[in-house]
């Protein structure tokens, strides 16, 4: 599938699996006011809170936090090392997975000792600051200090891969932790406040918007701006402690670390398109901007990609984020079981387990779908496939 196809008046579709829900979902979006020029529907598009996961939105004069989503600011990153397919020999593959989840809480972060690092708490005094200086209230997460560092649950993973040539790769998935959620869940309330007082009546309750030039929309961009903050020093800190556990698997201190890239898949920036001050919201979408890099993964047992964006202006310089689901959570549990899960992960160490039925591979696009309709959006890098896989909890 090359280019987009225009399913409703303001709204194009990248993919060529769209259920009928992510469908609807975009259309009701397009039918908005303050939508501009169009919504682009991204090759990993499915039905998900506010919008379609794999939509980008541009809005004029409103942001929707609902569509932006509560985990604010998620994304990828990876590491290059020195080390090679035929260094795998030498390490266990179990021993290290087991070192990684003592180092990486894969749980909310309560008994994250990481936070005592040196890097944690640079990290932790940077985000303070900008916390004082933009005046984001963080008085609904006290214990937001020791989420930096954590994983978290659903779809976020830590992987060791081997690329095309046989280089190994660390790469994670992550964002702003409960933090962010709580954040983003204030803002979608003030959002449904704003728009009861202004008599503002909404289709859905999800189309809650922040009009621009109110204090509710400054303090919204404010801390949506903290919160991606926190998720990039997050997969940061996260990233650190996972080549040092690799070194050390090693033998070694020193990873070698040859490259990195870290890119976010939810949230808002202003652009301009056709003179006129736009926030385009990608949510489930990577920037894709000409040359840009980005990291797009398949399900826990595919391979990933990593790109670089090729500026595509009509599809809102924008790509999808991974293979997108293509059943839900329940739907998955009830159709697989964990001997599944275990034959489809064809020899990845991994932690087995019915806990990450619902992320069996069979339950997402076929990554490699994904990637041919997305021809025109990135051009391929590499690709990674996993030797190792951890779920969050």
């Amino acid at each position: 599938m090359m280019g987009g196809r225009r399913i409703a008046e303001k709204v194009l579709s990248w993919a060529s699996i769209l259920d009928d829900a992510a469908r609807e979902q975009a259309i009701a979006l397009g039918g908005l006011w303050f939508i501009h020029p169009h919504i682009a529907l991204m090759p990993d598009a499915h039905a998900g809170m506010g919008s379609a996961v794999g939509t980008v939105i541009p809005t004029v004069g409103a942001v929707l936090p609902a569509a932006v989503g509560v985990d604010i600011g998620c994304g990828m990153i990876a590491a290059r090392t020195r080390y090679t397919a035929a260094d795998l020999h030498r390490v266990d593959l179990v021993a290290l997975r087991d070192a990684v989840e003592a180092a990486i809480p894969l749980s909310p972060g309560n008994y994250n000792r990481g936070v005592h690092r040196a890097s944690a708490r640079e990290r932790i005094a940077e985000l303070e600051e900008l916390a004082e200086r933009d005046g984001v209230d963080l008085s609904h997460s006290p214990a937001w200090r020791r989420q930096l560092g954590s994983l978290g649950g659903g779809n976020h993973f830590i992987e060791l891969c081997l690329d095309q040539d046989g280089r190994l790769w660390c790469f994670l998935h992550s964002g702003s932790r409960g933090v962010g959620n709580r954040i983003a869940r204030r803002h979608i309330a003030a959002a449904r406040e704003q728009c009861a007082r202004e008599g503002v009546r909404l289709a859905q309750r999800d189309h809650a918007h922040l009009r621009e030039g109110t204090d509710e929309f400054d303090s919204y961009l404010r801390e949506l701006a903290w919160a991606q903050r926190f998720a990039l020093l997050n997969r940061e800190e996260m990233m650190d402690r996972f080549l040092e556990r690799v070194a050390a698997v090693f033998g070694e201190d020193d990873p070698g670390e040859a490259e990195r890239i870290n890119c976010h898949h939810n949230y808002t920036e202003p652009v301009e398109i056709d003179g006129r001050r736009v926030w385009l919201t990608r949510k489930g979408a990577i920037d894709a901007s000409a040359g840009r890099p980005g990291l797009i993964p398949g399900s826990m047992g595919d391979r990933s990609y990593i790109v670089a964006g090729l500026g595509n202006a009509e599809a809102l310089w924008s790509a999808p984020h991974g293979a997108g689901r293509a059943m839900s959570r329940t739907a998955a549990r009830k159709r697989f079981t964990a001997a599944d899960l275990d034959r489809r992960m064809g020899g990845i160490v991994y932690r087995p387990g019915e806990s990450w039925v619902d992320e069996i591979p069979d339950a997402y696009k076929p990554i490699d779908r994904v990637m041919a309709d997305a021809a025109d959006l990135v051009e391929i890098r590499g690709t990674l496939r996993q030797v190792l896989n951890l779920k969050g909890t």
